[in-house]
């Protein structure tokens, strides 16, 4: 008799249940429900009985004391499907159909049983009910390249060490081969019982590295080497009919699960697969993970393509946490994103997703910024489509940069460079005292209040004898360009100038607001003298001493300071008297190497009780 499926072991790997258990959301780690995978695909074997013309055969069963009850024989044909026992029997319902086998030829020494897979599975048992005795000798194997290589999982034999050279597992645990399957008894209904998570296999987590190189399986295939008849005795028969040897098989149960690495619990057919219909067969095991945890892929192998800030992980099926992939900080502005190593070592594993093909004009590893040519739009938040405007620069009083022939503005505010004596956001006319908008910029007026911007005729006050050439026009940031000291009145100070700019300076009050103001750096300097180079100024000071500095390296000597909007104010906020010592409190420029100083600055001229005082406020209230 065959065992019926309450005597049958309950040999599922526990870990794999377990973990298909997580929940309907799959919120831990989780696996698609286990099954037969040789439900709804062909079993392939090397013959079949009466394929080419019928076939007689005898089968045996032995009574309680081992002795042969009479044989029951038949004939076997492949053309007549009531006599036909094609390797698909094998894989139909054991409940439903419980009376269909496959069986082998009468001249077939050795038989093959394969499965094919589409894709990669877990397999965690295998169950073989024979109808005839189980062979004498046997191998399980499986593929995990498509059939291009093999790997044995187990062998069997009645002598491992004969037929083998094997040591038996029931001498030695965790043996390669065994004995327990090979005995002809029962005659019929022997199974052959293999545990593909058995010692010395027995890994904790079922998704680890160790656990996918047994469990993961593209192919499986048994191959019976020694065939073997049923030897009770013969007493009280008449006649005995002739031992006609052949391999027969009811099951062939594979246990598995889609292959998912604990990232789904939900799988659906393979692109192209279509199960083959079978009676009673309703549930087949599919091979495409419907992923979860922000992963992708046919087996949730990697990340979603905008999941990749960290490396892809397995979830862990011992502690069941899902290991999930995190989203890139795009800001709105890309679909994709790719992980650099290089970028996750440099932020100290904490972040290495790159942004892809950046969108609305931004650029950087996060979308971080406006590309050149754009400027951001305070207005908006970042993550708008329309964050970054383009670049409004007039085409006759902007500066071409160094770094190409377009003109580019700050891409904080939108500011453009101006040629020199140039004002204005988008540098379209000329400063106070300055006249003759054209290619070469704005020449200084030969007065000592204003003049006509067209003409340069003196509007106000008596005019002056001194006079200055406005000198050939060079690239803003050329180092060559000659130094145009604060006394050359070809920019316009507010020293030298009072009357044209105020100056709105940060006072030293609550320690808090100083606080907040979060300065990179903050130093004692001595101004040395300005320079006026159309779009910007540089102060050159010599460095006394440094109270913080954070990424830039600041040390005691010469270095130059870089006020803003000297062009559009017509004068430098804070002032910097040339000659004279200032506590400058600023914040750094790191991707320019620059120290800013603008109206957010807090300049003072120095005092020791004011150096005093800022270096208590830094150390025991910003901290």
């Amino acid at each position: 008799m065959r065992a019926g499926p309450e005597n049958r072991p309950k040999l599922f790997s526990t870990s794999l249940a377990g973990a298909s258990g997580g929940g309907a959301r799959c919120e831990k780690a989780c696996n698609p429900r286990l099954g037969n995978l040789a439900h709804g695909r062909v079993l392939r074997t090397d013959t079949a009985c009466g394929t080419g013309a019928p076939e007689p055969y005898c089968a045996y069963a032995e009574a309680a004391d081992r002795s042969c009850e009479p044989p029951a024989c038949s004939r076997c044909s492949s053309a007549r499907a009531a006599l036909a026992h094609p390797p698909a029997a094998m894989a139909d319902s054991p409940f439903r159909r419980p009376r269909t086998w496959w069986q082998s030829a009468q001249n077939a020494l050795r038989e093959t049983i394969r499965l094919d897979l589409e894709a990669a599975f877990y397999f965690t048992h295998l169950i073989l009910v024979f109808k005839s005795p189980r062979p004498a000798a046997m191998v399980l194997e499986r593929s995990q390249d498509f059939g291009k290589t093999w790997r044995p999982y187990k062998y069997f034999a009645a002598n491992c060490s004969a037929t083998f050279g094997l040591e038996d597992d029931v001498a030695r645990k965790g043996a390669a081969c065994t004995s327990r399957y090979s005995s002809p008894f029962p005659c019929t209904g022997g199974e052959v019982i293999y545990r593909a998570l058995s010692p010395p296999y027995a890994a904790e987590d079922p998704y680890s590295a160790e656990a996918q190189k047994q469990l993961k399986i593209t192919n499986l295939r048994v191959q019976l080497l020694k065939r073997q008849g049923c030897p009770c005795r013969t007493e009280g028969l008449q006649a005995k009919p002739p031992q006609l040897l052949h391999f027969a098989v009811y099951d062939f149960i594979v246990k598995g699960s889609c292959f998912c690495n604990g990232h789904a619990d939900h799988c659906v057919p393979v692109a192209g697969f279509r199960p083959v219909k079978a009676a009673g067969i309703f549930h087949v095991v599919h091979g495409k993970c419907m992923c979860k945890h922000n992963t992708a892929g046919s087996h949730c192998q990697h990340c979603a393509p905008l999941y990749n800030d960290q490396p892809w992980q397995a979830a862990d099926g011992k502690t069941g946490a899902p290991k999930e992939c995190q989203s890139c900080k795009c800001n709105g502005h890309a679909d994709t994103c790719h992980f650099d190593m290089d970028a996750w070592l440099a932020s100290g594993n904490r972040s290495g997703g790159i942004c892809d093909n950046c969108q609305h004009n931004t650029e950087g590893q996060h979308c971080q910024r406006c590309k050149l040519g754009f400027y951001r739009d305070l207005r908006k938040p970042f993550s708008a489509p329309d964050a970054c405007k383009s670049c409004a620069c007039h085409p006759v009083g902007s500066a071409t940069l160094p770094l190409g022939p377009r003109t580019f503005c700050d891409p904080s505010n939108g500011d453009c460079p101006c040629k020199p004596g140039v004002a204005g956001p988008r540098c379209d006319r000329c400063l106070l005292g300055y006249w003759g908008f054209g290619p070469y910029g704005c020449r200084p007026c030969d007065c000592a209040r204003r003049c006509d911007p067209l003409t340069g005729d003196c509007l106000s006050g008596a005019d002056v004898d001194w006079h200055h050439e406005v000198p050939p026009f060079q690239p803003v940031l050329n180092d060559s360009e000659p130094a145009w000291g604060w006394e050359d009145e070809q920019g316009f100070s507010a020293l030298r100038h009072s009357g044209k700019c105020e100056c709105k300076e940060q006072v030293l009050g609550n320690p808090k607001v100083f606080c907040g103001m979060k300065y990179t750096y903050v130093i004692k300097t001595k101004i040395l003298s300005a320079h006026d180079k159309g779009s910007h100024a540089e102060v050159n000071v010599k460095i006394k001493k440094v109270l913080k500095s954070t990424k830039l390296k600041i040390l005691r000597g010469k270095r130059t300071l870089y006020p803003e909007s000297w062009t559009n104010r017509g004068c430098t906020c804070p002032i910097l008297n040339p000659g004279l010592e200032y506590l400058v409190a600023g914040h750094e420029d790191v991707r320019t190497g620059r120290l800013v100083v603008n109206m957010k600055s807090f300049v003072q001229q120095w005092k020791s009780a004011l150096g005093r005082k800022v270096l208590e406020i830094l150390k025991q209230d910003c901290n």
